[in-house]
């Protein structure tokens, strides 16, 4: 039988091949289109394999050979947070790859085959990066899966798209500068590229916090935590639907992969305030990422902002585990990081499915805008009910997984708060509540989405003559649906596996014993300080409808009248599709109470003396939009843009004047490294 590393290989050549194949048959798009696909969706089971055994068993897999270049070998590490990341990309991938069997085909002749070259090698970048252990190739990986998604960005070759690709291009390598700063003063600190030798570092508390400091804000760019989010609500949307799953599902999460290996893995987070700094970026992320997301009107641009809110969410759960360890409590760390990495994997299964049922939607009646959909339900029945329930595992409603993730970062909240100083205890119940608007908010925001999306009549009459997608599309939808139940109803089973990944990861104190599950009841740390069963749950929910059912046969009578079916009463009017709920009207009280946080844009702007006559039009013909990217983005890019104009009198097209930078750049570099 083969061995990890062997499988892991395989997995990775078999991308390369599906990136190769699809390079080579551009002209025949229907087979590349195939090639792509299946490769990635092998490659993806066969990485699956590669990490079951030290994710099931744990253990340490290393693998050290020389690489092109002599400053640094090529080493591997296959540790359980590495097998963790990898079953999650694998698990998405083949999902992913499955849906754009069908998907892809609407690019054909429209460059099918490079989305095929680039999602490929978008995908095995992020599976080389998370086990490789050198700083070097960890960059190099890390470059290749900016440039790759970068392209994906592109696909549609727009306006917009190019512009969203571009402000994310310059998002990712401001925060690649970020990291590689943090791993040049770790270089200084150990002699060395080698994660082995960051371990062993041991910089002084400053230069520890300095390069901690980078490293969460370049992390913190790919993973879009507020204030680096904005690149992330425009990039997304741009890209094909299944890149934006896997973008959203997996891409992100490496900015998270990220902090923890800098914070925790190679640093020791054995500063306390490291981890209120995360705690506090996480729960302000979460806040304002739903409150963006309530105001949009674009489906894939109103998930991305969801995306920033998981994303804080998430990063609540680390900034525990930080706290745990740096105040010596490692079953307050481990709780955390089981949280944070339980939400990990559930985001990319239920995020990866919004995005291909969005994807789905898209499809049939090419509108990304919920105020020209509707009554899909029935036109789309198995999209709307694989959509319904990624819309219950976001919105954290049991039994689904985005339940059982929360509910152990509120435990995880919740036990913080019993000891430590003063800042803890009031950084606890602060972030609670903020994880509680956070919930609340969501499960408006989704009622908003699928009932404007799939329920009610048809607004268009491209959503009135929609049908149901091709079936590796719906069966994509429909194993992610499965997934999120499987990882709520299962969730004893599958956190004492996650569990383990988080104790493996508290090395600086004794590694806890984090019992979490006893058949099938889960509890953080110990049964009397909170129980939970999604299984009883499920059950319960199951036998409820069949009751009501029984009680009203039994007990209706004449009392209860047959339903008729036919228009909704208009107060006498005959019934119009304008007369249901718009989305702006759905979340008016919201964005009323929240007034500071947005800004109205005008979309009818007339001269200044039809501004009174059309004083109502102007008011209905405005949208909301997060206060942040006018008031900090923006003139951020204008502060950029003054200093790109003041610098490009170096750009004069001559080559020889290239090479003597290169040279001079490189003398600057030795002499640093010299120093």
């Amino acid at each position: 039988m083969m061995n990890s590393l062997a499988l892991l290989w395989i997995s990775l050549l078999l991308y390369l091949a599906g990136a190769l194949l699809s390079l080579l048959l551009a002209r025949r798009e229907t087979v590349a289109i195939y090639a792509a696909g299946l490769a990635a969706m092998l490659g993806g089971i066969v990485g699956l394999f590669a990490a079951a055994p030290t994710l099931l068993g744990g253990g340490v897999i290393t693998y050290v050979t020389a690489g092109p270049f002599p400053f640094a070998a090529f080493s591997v590490r296959l540790d359980p947070l590495a097998a963790f990341m990898l079953m999650v990309i694998s698990l998405l991938v083949v999902i992913t790859a499955l849906y754009s069997l069908a998907y892809v085909q609407e690019y054909k002749g429209h460059g099918a085959w490079g989305m095929g070259v680039f999602m490929n090698l978008f995908i095995a970048s992020m599976v080389a990066l998370v086990v490789v252990d050198n700083a070097f190739y960890f960059i190099i990986f890390f470059e290749m899966m900016s440039l790759a998604s970068y392209f994906l960005v592109i696909s549609d070759q727009d306006d917009d798209a190019i512009s969203a690709g571009l402000l994310y291009f310059l998002i990712a390598h401001a925060g690649s500068v970020l990291i590689m700063i943090a791993f040049f003063l770790l270089y200084r600190q150990s002699g060395s590229l080698e994660f082995a030798a960051f371990r062993q570092a041991s910089p002084q508390p400053i230069m520890a916090s300095i390069i901690f400091l980078l490293a969460f804000f370049g992390f913190g760019a790919k993973a879009g935590m507020l204030p680096l989010h904005g690149w992330l609500p425009r990039a997304h949307p741009a890209a094909p639907s299944h890149a934006s799953a896997l973008m959203s599902g997996v891409m992100v999460k490496i900015g998270i992969f990220g902090i923890i290996k800098v914070g925790i893995d190679l640093l020791g987070a054995n500063q306390l305030w490291w981890g209120v700094v995360v705690l506090g970026f996480g729960a302000v992320s979460s806040v304002l990422g739903v409150l963006y997301a309530l105001a949009e009107h674009d489906i894939k641009r109103l998930l991305a902002y969801h995306t920033v809110e998981n994303i804080g969410i998430i990063l609540m759960g680390v900034g525990v585990g930080m706290i745990g360890i740096a105040s010596h409590q490692p079953v307050l760390a481990a709780l955390g990081l089981l949280g944070a990495l339980y939400h990990l994997l559930n985001h990319a299964v239920f995020k990866g499915l919004l995005f291909l049922g969005a994807g789905a939607v898209i499809y049939r009646i090419h509108t990304k805008d919920m105020e020209k959909m509707g009554g899909l339900a029935r036109m789309m029945p198995y999209t709307a009910l694989a959509f319904l329930v990624g819309c219950m595992a976001i919105s954290a409603l049991p039994p689904f997984n985005g339940f059982v993730s929360e509910w152990f970062t509120y435990q995880s909240l919740f036990t913080m708060t019993k000891d430590g100083g003063f800042i803890i205890r009031l950084a606890g119940p602060i972030a609670i509540v903020m994880l509680a608007i956070t919930g609340a908010l969501a499960a408006m925001c989704f009622v908003k989405v699928y009932g404007l999306s799939f329920c009610g009549l048809p607004r268009t009459e491209k959503a009135a003559l929609a049908r149901e997608v091709p079936w590796p599309m719906t069966a994509a939808m429909l194993l992610l649906a499965l997934l999120c139940l499987a990882l709520g109803i299962g969730a004893t089973h599958v956190a004492p596996v996650i569990a383990g990944v988080a104790s493996s990861l508290i090395t600086a104190v004794p590694a806890p014993s984090l019992q979490v599950a006893q058949g099938a009841i889960l509890f953080p740390q110990h049964s009397s300080q909170a129980m939970l069963s999604t299984l009883y749950i499920f059950f319960g929910l199951l036998i409820l409808p069949l009751v009501i059912l029984l009680v009203t046969r039994l007990y209706k009578g004449r009392r209860l009248a047959f339903r008729h079916g036919g228009d909704p009463w208009a107060c006498g009017y005959a019934y119009e599709q304008a007369m249901t709920v718009s989305a702006g009207g759905f979340t008016q009280p919201l964005r009323a109470m929240f007034a500071p946080l947005y800004r109205v844009r005008k979309t009818l702007d007339p001269a200044p003396l039809m501004q009174r006559v059309l004083e109502q039009s102007i008011s209905g013909a405005s949208r909301a939009e997060p206060v942040w990217d006018e008031q900090v983005v923006a003139p951020l890019i204008r502060v950029i843009q003054w200093l790109s104009q003041r610098i490009q009198w170096l750009q004069q097209g001559d080559f020889r004047l290239y090479c003597l930078y290169v040279v001079a750049a490189l003398v600057t570099l030795l002499i640093i490294a010299a120093i």
